[in-house]
Order: structure tokens, then C-alpha cells, then sequence
């Protein structure tokens, strides 16, 4: 999308409304040049800056001449009150593309088609099409730790920032992945009602907060009234936007088959469900499985995570593979771990990356991520050896 860097707002404001129709909903503007290369920093997919009149010239060709280096992508088009032909030459030397004159509106819109062409063009032929793997982690019953499974399992799928991830909060009325996180977001998905026709990469990196476990993270509505006006057709479109931009694209659902979560499943190459080791869960979770599989919903890709999985509930793992007629993948214990992890906002994946139920996580993103597919457990011997390596910490302080 379009960026505007201009030290007076009215400036960028003015410059921002002459922009295309079709880039105005996702267009952005900076004060300043560090302001834009952090904005860059986490938004690597925009292909075009426009540097505003106000900005002292040699304060523009500088910061032009670092992303010429830095960015050679990236188009530069940098607008000034007057053109003279001494600025124009060193304009070019430091790697502007197009010099325009304030006011001029028609060689504005020029210059900015010409970087979206120009960026097309960079990706390539095969380039739009979808690349990233959406994982979609559902439970039919609440209360099975399902966001924090998909919280940290999009830790994982990061390799500590080697993979591109976004973790979308499809819990539209309820969803507690940003709280979770202990994340603030100024932007959500609400802000993108009513844009439908003009979703695009760019559009919804501008609406994504960044963790610094280097998950970017697509916050539910503020207000739980504001999901009827979200729609299916929204949620299509900004999942299928995401594949052009990221690795994996985690996807933590509502504990229903409501029309979001439909559409999310509709969307996803592998699914996750998570039971834990109780009657009604595992009865619930066996009616999830049975209506993925009439729906022709991931098939051959379900990976069944059973939580909580304590055999002092009175079943066993056997028993529940029985009921639920499914081999499961990875099962995980109880551990007071998690939950301590969980309310200090920080993934078990990072705090203890070590930890047992960290290890039980890495395998199953090793699974997702197309690795052995043999079954997972962790063992009250795991917790105990946790437990121990912890206390030993603690004594070496």
C-alpha cells in the first residue's frame, strides 16, 4: 500500500486523499523517516513511499538514498512545491523514481500505478497465488485451552522469526488471544468491515499487531455486538490475503460451528482439535470429527490434541482413541506451568521452551509443518524432569 511520510499532518492527510480509491482504505502515514522505517520493519510487503513537500530536502534524499540500499524494491516518489533541474538530477541519484509537483493529482496517481505495476511485476507471474498454510485449531467444547494451544503453537511455527505467522482471533465476540498476549491493539478486523472488494495484503498487515515472539496477531472486535456485521465473505478474503504474505496462518476459532469458523475450516489445510480426557468433551470433539469429515473439511489433515490429559479422571488414552474412533496425535498433561505462563502473557513456548508441553507443541508443529506424524506424549516423568531442571535454575541464581 501507499505510505506518506510528511512531517505535517494536514500534508499527509492532503496527500493520503488524492490517493486511488482503491488504496485509500489501506494507505498510511508516517511523521517522520524512523517512523517509516519501523513501519517498514514490520510491514516488508509495502512497494511504494510517498515523501511529502514539507520534508527539508536533504533530509528526504538521505533517508531516499538509505532505502535505495536497503530497499531496492521499494519505489520512491518524493513531491516537492517547485522543480528545478538540480533537484531532479540528485533526486534520481539517490534512487527516487518519479519527482512531482505539489498539487500535481494526475502525476500522483501516475507515479504510485506505476509502483504497483512495478511490484506486481517483482513478484512474478506465480507469485499471487496462495503460498501460506492455514491451521485452523477448533474444539466444539469450551474451556479446553485452545487459545493457549493456538497462541503458542504459532510461537512455534515462527522458528524464533524464521517463518512469517499470523495468528488470527476468529473468536469474534469472546476471543482472548490479544489478553493472552497481554497485547494492546489500535487496529482489528472491525476495521475492515465493509471492505470486501478492496482486500489486499497490504490492507490487512495494517490492521495486525506485532507480538515480540515475531507473531503478528489479527485482534477479534473490541465488542461482541460488531461480529453480525463482520462477514463470511470478509473472513474469506482476508484468509486468502494472508496466504500471499505469510508462512503459516494460525487461526483460533470460536468453540461453534457458526458461519465464521465455517468459513476459517473451509479455508484450511490442516486442522486441529483439541479435546481433553472427559465424557462430554470427548462426545462433543467425536460429533467435530464426524462433521469435518461429512463436510469433506482438511481430509487426511486432522490432528487430534487431547489436553488435560490426566488418567486420574478415571479414562484412559486407549479408552479415549476408542470413543473417538481417532488416533491421537499429542497429548499433554496438566501442568500449573502453563497456566502461570498463561497469566503472565508470556507463551510457555518462550518462557520455557524446554518445557515438556513445549516440546509436546514443537512436535506438533513438526507435524503440521509436514514432519513424522507419530503420536506424542508427555509423561509425568517429563513433568517431573521439568520440574527438577526449574529448581536447579532457581538454585543457580
Amino acid at each position: 500500500m501507499p505510505i506518506v511520510v510528511d512531517p505535517d499532518s494536514g500534508t499527509v492527510a492532503a496527500l493520503l486523499a488524492t490517493l486511488p480509491s482503491t488504496a485509500q482504505p489501506s494507505a498510511h502515514g508516517v511523521p517522520s523517516g524512523d517512523r517509516l522505517l519501523r513501519w517498514l520493519d514490520e510491514h516488508p510487503t509495502e512497494y511504494v513511499v510517498v515523501v511529502g513537500p514539507t520534508m527539508p530536502l536533504e533530509e528526504a534524499l538521505v533517508l531516499c538514498e538509505g532505502l535505495r540500499v536497503s530497499r531496492p524494491a521499494l519505489s520512491l516518489v518524493l513531491v516537492r512545491q517547485h522543480l528545478e533541474a538540480a533537484m531532479l538530477t540528485r533526486a534520481m541519484s539517490a534512487g527516487v523514481r518519479d519527482v512531482v509537483a505539489l498539487g500535481d493529482t494526475v502525476g500522483l496517481l501516475a507515479s504510485v500505478a506505476r509502483a504497483e505495476q512495478l511490484h506486481l511485476a517483482l513478484r512474478g507471474p506465480g507469485s499471487a497465488g496462495p503460498s501460506g498454510r492455514i491451521v485452523t485449531v477448533f474444539s466444539p467444547k469450551g474451556g479446553v485451552g485452545k487459545t493457549t494451544l493456538a497462541v503458542n503453537l504459532a510461537v512455534a511455527l515462527s522458528r524464533g522469526g524464521a517463518k512469517r505467522v499470523c495468528l488470527v482471533d476468529l473468536d469474534l465476540a469472546f476471543g482472548d488471544v490479544a489478553i493472552t498476549l497481554q497485547l494492546l491493539p489500535t487496529h482489528s478486523i472491525e476495521h475492515a468491515i465493509g471492505s470486501e472488494a478492496a482486500v489486499d495484503l497490504p490492507l490487512v498487515e495494517s490492521l495486525l499487531t506485532k507480538h515480540e515472539a515475531s507473531v503478528m496477531v489479527l485482534a477479534p472486535p473490541s465488542h461482541p455486538d460488531v461480529r453480525e456485521r463482520i462477514t463470511a465473505l470478509l473472513v474469506s478474503r482476508i484468509l486468502g490475503a494472508l496466504r500471499t504474505g505469510f508462512d503459516y496462518i494460525v487461526v483460533d476459532t470460536a468453540p461453534d460451528f457458526d458461519e465464521h469458523t465455517l468459513t476459517a475450516l473451509d479455508e484450511t489445510d490442516e486442522c486441529v482439535m483439541v479435546a481433553t480426557l472427559d465424557l462430554p468433551t470427548l462426545k462433543n470433539v467425536k460429533i467435530g470429527l464426524a462433521t469435518l469429515d461429512s463436510l469433506a473439511i482438511a481430509a487426511g489433515h486432522h490432528h487430534v490434541v487431547l489436553n488435560h490429559a490426566d488418567e486420574d479422571t478415571g479414562l484412559t488414552i486407549q479408552q479415549a482413541e476408542e470413543i473417538l474412533a481417532r488416533k491421537i496425535h499429542v497429548r499433554m498433561q496438566s501442568s500449573i506451568d502453563v497456566a502461570r505462563s498463561t497469566n503472565q502473557g508470556v507463551p510457555i513456548m518462550s518462557s520455557q521452551p524446554e518445557h515438556a508441553v513445549s516440546n509436546a507443541i514443537r512436535a506438533l508443529a513438526s507435524q503440521l509443518a509436514g514432519g513424522p506424524s507419530e503420536p506424542f506424549a508427555v509423561t509425568d516423568d517429563d513433568h517431573r524432569r521439568t520440574r527438577r531442571s526449574g529448581r536447579r535454575m532457581k538454585l543457580r541464581r
